[in-house]
């Protein structure tokens, strides 16, 4: 599952020196014992085998790519540049990991617990993360474009700058999370809970923000054209008037003809 070369020793040898205080260091034999108990664990339903532990390890450029890593422990687990691609890591404990750059395009981590968690500039394109616990993770300019996150608790999360387009957030709570200068143009927000969440400068052009809670959510700056706002609950003309645009958005039924003009 960990993929290496003959030049391993050198890389290992480099990552021992800049390793930061605190992290564990892991032998190729013991790495290896560790996935080959991990998987006999997921081979038998839990009943043989045992649940792998990388927490708190340097697993820096590592190449996991269509590893099946359901369940591993991986909390704060210095992951940065890793590929994942394509891995499984349902349910798999991720708090406080570093995936900074890291690239978990199209890997499904359904009910992965990722709080705390820095994915700063990662790649999770078309990723699968429905019912993830990603409370105060960091994601800015993290690449979520066409992502799965229906259910997903993603309060106080960082998003600033993020690509969330033509994402599914569906009924994912992100109650004062800072999607700031963050890209939502056609994502799905259906009963997204985005209450004091602050969406300044953001793009949600055709995003569909039907029965959205939006209570004290700052839209200052933001780009609505032809966003779709029916039923949606908490909102006020105060907070639209920011907005910077509004051009064929469509309001709650109580907004309709309340001076708020078109094309601003």
């Amino acid at each position: 599952m960990g993929k290496t070369d003959p030049s391993e020793a050198n890389r290992a040898s480099h990552r021992e020196a800049a390793r930061p205080a605190g992290l564990r260091a892991v032998s190729l034999d013991e790495f290896t014992q560790i996935l080959t108990a991990h998987r006999l664990y997921l081979e038998t339903n839990r009943e043989r085998g045992k649940r792998g532990n990388l927490s708190v390890t340097d697993l820096t450029s590592y190449d996991f790519s269509g590893a099946d890593f359901r369940r591993i422990k991986l909390d704060h687990a210095l992951l940065r540049n890793v590929n994942l691609a394509h891995a499984n890591l349902e349910r798999a404990n991720l708090i406080g990991a570093d995936l900074r750059g890291a690239c978990l395009a199209g890997a499904d981590l359904g009910e992965a617990r990722m709080s705390g968690a820095n994915l700063e500039a990662a790649h999770l394109e078309a990723a699968v993360l429905v019912g993830v616990d990603l409370e105060f993770a960091v994601m800015t300019k993290t690449v979520l474009r066409q992502v799965r996150l229906r259910g997903a608790d993603m309060s106080g999360v960082n998003l600033d700058g993020a690509d969330l387009r033509e994402a599914d957030l569906r009924e994912v709570n992100l109650r004062g999370a800072s999607l700031r200068q963050a890209h939502l143009d056609h994502a799905d927000l259906r009963a997204a809970r985005l209450g004091g969440a602050f969406l300044n400068g953001a793009s949600l052009r055709e995003a569909d923000l039907r029965g959205a809670y939006l209570r004290v959510a700052r839209l200052d700056g933001t780009d609505l054209s032809a966003a779709d706002l029916r039923d949606a609950e908490g909102l006020v003309r105060a907070q639209l008037i920011t907005a910077r645009c509004l051009t064929d958005t469509r309001l709650p039924a109580e907004l309709v003809g309340r001076g708020l003009a078109d094309g601003r």
